[in-house]
């Protein structure tokens, strides 16, 4: 029967109960967060300026599973669970000899993956006696998810979209601001980090670090009214992904499969984690054997190129220091058109990992990244947004790989969002006004050169 199916459905019944907490099972503990001022370890005191006590509490936390509140998983049954697709015309397409499956996040209300975390942060932070949320976003995924959780919650919203983004998705904002959010392009003249990166470069293209240094100042100044809400890098985020996975392991097992490779692509990584932390889980643990792949821009390469250090999540120090792979926190990556992906940064359990092997790490160039997005679309009826297209050209390569070779691997990746508001990328390629911009080795070196001294 599994044989001909292309899709395979769970009942809401389904949906997973507890949130998996990878820190449970790491083979060493992650490196302590510090302090930005004092870059002493950071106290659950230090961090209520910016997040509700529960989200703390989750952030520092060892326990292997945390219940989902029900309220939460309610607002969950809107589009969850999530289908998981064989996709037979994409293997047709490319003549591989493996079987390809994806998990379609784009099914979800504000199209990807990012609600999954957004609905339990707004409801935490309501829980709180919160008045409202202040966040970044780049591509604009994140910020549609925070707008549509705050508007369920009756909370504001205030978004730093950075400017490439805010220019180049003007639906994305306007869907935005349909929830009734208030986007501003970052950098901006409304907070001090914003006007310092205006009077040294009034034409800065913004970075996801400066957008986060501009909504962590507007949350911390507001003498409580305002926290902020991160969309990727932070642990309870990446916890709060993990039902991705968790249904993705209760639909191949129905369809008879278990995956050899499993692709995500990654900027914080929390659609990456979303899909292959119950798995490494079995990796850890139970000794499976499973290759579990981080893919990102060849433009923004902080796997791949970057260094395993502390550093700032943002560009003015603000927000606390973590020690991840990082390209350092001046770096302002090229403008390609996969905002999401243009993070200085990686999440800390991403980045320990890669550290302890337990992952590998690639990077693509946009235009194989279109490319690749193209030949999906065409053979699947699912357009990819830019993001999710890095996990796309992974996979394709994957796939040709194993029919050169003559294997047959049970491949797995995380669809994490459509591209319905991406088309102006789209446009582009077709004119053949895309590029793939060169390595950024100057910038780089200069950004990584700031590295902040620490004695740990």
């Amino acid at each position: 029967m599994t044989e001909s199916l292309t899709r395979f459905e769970l009942p809401q019944s389904a949906i997973p109960t507890r949130w998996y907490n990878i820190q449970a099972d790491l083979p060493r503990p992650l490196p302590v967060v510090l302090h930005p001022g004092t870059k002493s370890p950071v106290t659950p005191d230090d961090l209520l300026p910016l997040f509700p006590p529960e989200i703390i509490n989750q952030e520092v936390s060892r326990e292997r599973f945390i219940d989902i509140p029900e309220e939460v998983r309610e607002i969950y049954k809107l589009w969850r669970p999530t289908p998981l697709m064989r996709a037979r015309r994409l293997e047709k397409a490319i003549g591989t000899t493996a079987k390809i499956y994806y998990k379609y996040e784009g099914v979800s209300p504000s199209g990807s993956h990012k609600l999954n975390t957004a609905i339990p942060q707004a409801y935490y932070n309501k829980q709180a006696g919160v008045v409202g949320l202040t966040t970044e976003t780049g591509a604009g995924q994140w910020g549609t998810a925070l707008s549509q959780a705050c508007n369920f919650f009756n909370l504001e919203c205030h978004v730093f979209m950075v400017k490439v983004s805010f220019h180049q998705k003007p639906y994305r904002r306007a869907i935005i601001q349909s929830f009734g959010a208030n986007v501003t392009a970052s950098p901006s003249d409304k907070t001090e980090a914003g006007r310092a990166i205006l009077a040294q470069d009034p034409d800065s293209t913004g970075s996801l670090g400066i957008a986060i240094s501009e909504a962590v100042e507007m949350a911390a100044k507001s003498g409580g009214k305002y926290k902020y809400a991160l969309g990727s890098v932070l642990n309870h985020v990446l916890m709060h992904q993990s039902i991705i996975g968790q249904e993705a392991m209760l639909q191949l097992d129905r369809a008879g499969d278990s995956p050899d490779i499993i692709v995500g692509c990654v900027g914080g990584g929390s659609n990456f984690a979303g899909i292959a932390v119950p798995y490494l889980r079995d990796k850890i643990v139970h000794g499976r054997n499973v290759r579990v792949v981080a893919v990102e821009p060849a433009a923004c390469p902080t796997l791949t190129r970057g260094v395993y250090a502390y550093d700032y999540g943002d560009t003015a120090g603000m927000a606390p220091m973590v020690k991840m792979h990082t390209l350092g926190a001046k770096f302002i990556p090229p403008p390609v058109h996969a905002g999401g992906l243009r993070y200085h940064g990686v999440g800390s359990v991403v980045s320990e990992l890669l550290d302890q092997k337990l992952i590998e790490a690639y990077s693509v160039p946009q235009l194989e990244v279109f490319k690749s997005a193209v030949t999906f679309l065409r053979a699947e009826g699912i357009v990819p947004a830019p993001e999710a297209g890095h996990a796309v050209a992974q996979v394709i390569r994957e796939a040709i790989r194993a029919k050169e070779e003559g294997t047959s691997p049970v491949i797995l990746f995380n669809l994490c969002g459509h591209g319905h508001f991406d088309m102006t990328a789209y446009d582009a390629y077709f004119r053949g006004e895309l590029t793939d911009y060169a390595y950024p080795q100057a910038a780089i070196e200069a950004a990584l050169a700031e590295l902040p001294e620490v004695n740990i």
